[in-house]
């Protein structure tokens, strides 16, 4: 099918704390809502089938509880009524947006993603309940080539978002299509956590996944382009992912991405928008993992030459490194009960420092969550507190199998090359209690090799 995300730069409000009137918020909207329109018309012009939009692309951010509620439409979120907006704008008030969003829907036929803010009122009966009487969710939208809204998902991992409630539970939604089946829906933060995300995903088995996002890239492990394609590996599911593009704020990262290919998105230079219109095949069936080649064990040589080990942050967790000197050689670093080892070869030596790190413990800085790392980064410099840093260039090719005793499945693979492109993996899988990921030869300079393992039980 053909699928299509777009990376929008946003209008934002000048000041987005300031309580305006819904007249002026509806006029700051519709400006991005334009945008919208015209990408939407591109799109289907390019035969795509659906297009996703990014997360807070309509309204902007860093607003308080009260200055973004002339923001907010209102939309049902049982799924138990069919509405179309276009067709019955009458039936409620306060959705001015979803109606344009469902006429662009309707005109250009094609599905249709995008995240807006929602209220819906409730009674103090409900002890979830806020204060002033009102729920205001972060939400996405999904609507059909005719405009009929068919989900509706409420972000459930809220990322320091003052403005908005989590929903009492967490939704599970899903939409089906005549082209691809069903697919889910989540939203940024969340792709992080097992609730909604995993679950939804392993519940309804589902292969599809719409993903509208407001990320903040974080190298050298949380990169937008590196985590979303290392989830749809990981996975087995198709990702289309729609960012926001602040490069200011490092924001920037989209793509339409399978298992074992990805149309991405990077760009930290310049400004504006940008559409990615691509053909993926629907995946029906699970694959079995490249196991063909499996991991030698390290040898239990008593060398006297170990390099030294050394402790560096990265991504704000104290890891545990050894340095990667040499053309050649077998590494291996432990931290609690995580040990990771590495088999290398460069095709030349630069004058670039690598260290291989492992971390085994809760991460604590914007947000908490256990995270089992083995990493293979370049440093940022030639000593060893540089490595951890944010690199973006690198030159050296390195031939590598990196293997750990993780303690959790959900393995993530990140591979990330020079100018933050995307490489593949040639094999990766467990290999008795092992997870490993080989590759002869990236593309490119190598920044990133790891495996990312996330303990979702120990959060």
């Amino acid at each position: 099918y053909v699928a299509a995300v777009y990376e929008h730069e946003s209008i934002l409000s000048p000041n987005p704390t300031a309580l305006v009137d819904r007249r002026s918020a509806l006029e700051l909207m519709g400006r991005n809502i334009d945008i919208y329109e015209q990408q939407v018309v591109a799109a289907a012009r390019q035969g795509a089938q659906i297009i996703v939009f990014p997360e807070d692309g309509i309204h902007g951010f860093n607003f308080t509880r009260s200055s973004i509620y002339p923001y907010l439409d209102f939309v049902l979120h049982s799924q138990s009524g069919k509405w179309n907006p276009c067709r019955e704008p009458y039936l409620f008030n306060d959705t001015e947006v979803i109606q344009r969003l469902s006429c662009m829907a309707l005109k250009n036929k094609i599905f249709l993603v995008a995240n807006l803010g929602t209220k819906q009122s409730c009674e103090h009966t409900d002890p979830h309940c806020p204060p002033d009487g009102r729920y205001q969710f972060n939400t996405n939208v999904a609507f059909d080539d005719d405009g009929m809204l068919v989900a509706t998902y409420r972000k459930h991992n809220l990322y320091f978002e003052y403005a908005f409630d989590t929903p009492p539970e967490p939704d599970y939604t899903l939409f089906d299509t005549p082209f691809a089946g069903k697919f889910g829906m989540f939203t940024c933060f969340d792709i992080l956590f097992f609730e909604p995300a995993v679950n939804l995903i392993r519940q309804y088995n589902l292969k599809q996944i719409v993903y509208p996002t407001a990320w903040m890239n974080q190298l050298p492990l949380l990169s937008a382009v590196e985590f979303q394609q290392a989830f749809a590996t990981a996975f087995n599911v198709n990702i289309l992912a729609a960012n926001i593009h602040h490069p200011t704020l490092g924001m920037t990262g989209s793509g339409i991405y399978t298992p074992v290919k990805s149309f991405i998105y990077h760009n930290m230079e310049s400004y504006g928008g940008k559409l990615i219109v691509a053909e993926i095949p629907v995946i029906t069936t699970d694959r079995a993992t490249n196991l063909e080649k499996t991991p030698g064990r390290v040898s239990e040589k008593g060398n006297a030459q170990l390099p030294p080990t050394f402790y560096a942050e990265m991504m704000y967790d104290n890891f545990t490194f050894v340095p990667v000197w040499g053309e050649k050689g077998e590494l291996q670093v432990c931290a609690n009960t995580l040990c990771c080892y590495l088999n290398y070869q460069r095709a030349a030596l630069t004058d670039e420092l690598y260290a291989l790190g492992v971390f085994d413990g809760l991460h604590t800085v914007h947000g908490t969550y256990y995270v089992q790392a083995c990493a293979l980064v370049k440093c940022g410099g030639f000593s060893f507190s540089t490595c951890g840093q944010e690199v973006t260039d690198a030159t050296a090719l390195i031939d590598f199998q990196l293997w750990g005793n993780m303690s959790t499945p959900y393995i993530f693979p990140l591979l990330l090359t020079s100018g933050i492109t995307l490489d593949f993996a040639d094999h990766m899988g467990w290999k008795n209690n092992y997870y490993f990921i080989s590759k002869n030869r990236t593309s490119s300079g190598l920044l990133t090799a790891a495996l990312y393992g996330r303990w979702y039980e120990k959060d």
